[in-house]
């Protein structure tokens, strides 16, 4: 990834980890019980909107993720 990209990225993980501490309730509800997730809603919002910026070819979203996660294992 490209410098600036990185900033980018960084930039909106961090800003949409900030806006759903703020507001919970719009943060996706959550069984008690259950397997919990691997990438917190934060993550995933950034992966979403990374890839869409970056024009990547519209997809499940089951499938961007094991994408994301094979090109990007940081990520997880």
């Amino acid at each position: 990834m490209d410098a600036d990209l990185d900033t980018l990225a960084t930039a909106l993980y961090v800003r949409t980890d900030d806006l759903l501490k703020a507001a919970p309730e719009r943060a996706p509800a959550r069984p008690v019980v259950g397997i919990a997730p691997r990438m917190t809603d934060a993550e995933l919002v950034t992966l979403a909107v990374m890839q869409a910026l970056l024009d990547a070819p519209a997809r499940p979203t089951r499938v961007r993720l094991r994408v994301a996660i094979r090109h990007h294992p940081a990520v997880v």
